[in-house]
């Protein structure tokens, strides 16, 4: 009889325990009533990188952030979105970053810089309007080109979180 109270009690705690935190988002992002939606176009590369498809990757890195971060839904437009988050790629770079004995590099950075915004569609001011750097380094030894892409992904990433990072604290 002992038991079956405590198992009892137990259940009850945890009850109240856990609708108290239903409340509670793991991510961190607290989203004002009435933002349900985010458009996140798709950010042109004004850097002449070279590099074909690297404003499909910044896009697509900001679009998962925030569909699998936040409780969002992605809009197709502006005009059905509650917050708009946009911009384009200003600069890519590619240097060396450390060199060997043999004054060769042997590490490579990877920079990439964004210049974005992000406002609540009815607002005519934006939240923030600013620039965001993600770097990263690889080895042009080993394999320069795939070493160079998987730079610049880590680089997107960077500023894809920076950027979800800044809107989500901005609620």
């Amino acid at each position: 009889m002992a038991l079956r109270k405590q198992i009892l009690l137990f259940l009850l705690v945890i009850t109240f325990v856990g609708n108290g935190c239903l409340r509670y988002s793991f991510t961190g992002t607290s989203i004002p009533e009435g933002v349900n939606t985010v458009f996140i176009p798709f950010f042109p590369d004004q850097s002449n990188s070279g590099i074909g498809d690297l404003s499909d990757r910044l896009t697509e890195a900001l679009i998962q952030r925030f569909v699998n971060e936040s409780r969002l839904q992605l809009a197709n437009n502006e005009e059905d979105a509650d917050a708009v988050i946009n911009g384009q790629i200003i600069s890519y770079s590619n240097r060396p970053f450390s060199i060997g004995g043999n004054e060769q590099a042997n590490q490579n950075q990877v920079q990439i810089t964004v210049s974005a915004s992000f406002k609540y569609r009815t607002d005519d001011a934006p939240l923030w309007d600013k620039n965001f750097s993600g770097n990263f380094t690889f080895d042009p030894t080993e394999d320069p080109v795939q070493g160079e892409e998987d730079a610049a992904d880590d680089a997107l990433e960077q500023i894809a979180n920076n950027m979800f990072n800044d809107a989500v604290s901005s609620w």
